[in-house]
């Protein structure tokens, strides 16, 4: 959700489409520089997400952040706006089972029924290992959010080395495979910040007006969207995944330079694009056809 250029943070929204495995930038503002004594990072952030948040389709349910974003103040205000949170835990958070034994008939129900111990997998449920990684899953309770969570331990052995990561939904009736895969997901955001980079000028701009900025950064990231759009609508026909911004930019400057080169020679610029041949033309140079 966040990433920084230069010395200008910006922090961003997207849409991604796990099915298809891509984002979608849907707003990027420039955090402010300046903010009052009690005003924090987290504050400005959840700002953008509930300014935006009336705007954001219908169907859209989960917001997935990195670990950063796990944080009362973000997580009660995620919550607070209808959605649901999918995330990255410290290792060492404060974690509870919960008590599903028999009560007494006096006295204060029992909630807790000790810490989670990461050491001993005994009590979590084994989903499914996918790509080597074994999936870990269970309700339990968080002292520090003060909320039951569904975590997912995913633990991967790498020669003589384990390898682990805690991920959490707010959603409880989320299943494991899904906070796996959108949590996975999330790294396609990191993609259009690559992309805007290296082919639409994301960083390019020497503007100090802000408003000047907020154009710029979002007509860089807009631009991806319309090339990732048309690349999907190409995609359907051949059902491919795989997309080169590089190939697409090498064609649009192909169609370009050949738009200049009609209007200069006064030839009717319509018809050479009605042509056959046109398409290879723009093609030239590109990756991929």
């Amino acid at each position: 959700m966040l990433h920084y250029i230069k010395i200008t943070p910006i922090s961003t929204l997207a849409l991604v489409d796990v099915d298809y495995n891509t984002a979608y930038n849907f707003s990027t503002r420039q955090t402010p520089v300046y903010r009052s004594e009690d005003e924090t990072r987290i504050d400005q952030y959840l700002a953008h997400l509930q300014e935006d948040r009336a705007s954001l389709p219908a169907s859209i349910r989960y917001l997935v952040a990195d670990g950063y974003y796990s944080k009362i103040k973000f997580i009660e205000g995620v919550t607070a706006l209808e959605l649901e949170q999918i995330g990255k835990l410290r290792h060492d958070t404060n974690l509870r089972w919960l008590y599903k034994g028999e009560q007494k008939s006096k006295g204060r129900h029992r909630r807790y029924d000790g810490k989670v111990n990461f050491d001993d997998l005994t009590r979590f449920e084994l989903i499914d290992e996918i790509d080597s990684v074994k999936l870990y899953t269970a309700i339990v309770n968080s002292a520090h959010f003060k909320r039951d969570l569904r975590i997912v331990y995913l633990v991967k052995t790498v020669g003589k080395k384990v390898q682990t990561a805690l991920l959490f939904s707010t959603d409880l009736k989320l299943a494991a495979k899904d906070i796996y895969r959108f949590y996975k997901a999330r790294f396609q955001i990191e993609f259009l910040f690559r992309d805007a980079k290296q082919f639409t000028g994301l960083s390019d701009c020497q503007a100090r007006c802000r408003k000047a900025l907020h154009f710029h950064f979002n007509a860089a990231m807009t631009a991806l969207n319309l090339i990732k759009l048309e690349d999907r609508q190409q995609a359907h026909e051949t059902e491919r995944r795989v997309i080169s911004i590089a190939s697409w930019k090498v064609r649009k400057a192909n169609a370009h330079l050949l738009e200049r080169f009609s209007s200069l020679l006064g030839l009717n610029f319509s018809f050479i694009k009605s042509k056959p041949e046109f398409e290879t033309l723009c093609n030239y140079g590109a990756v991929l056809p």
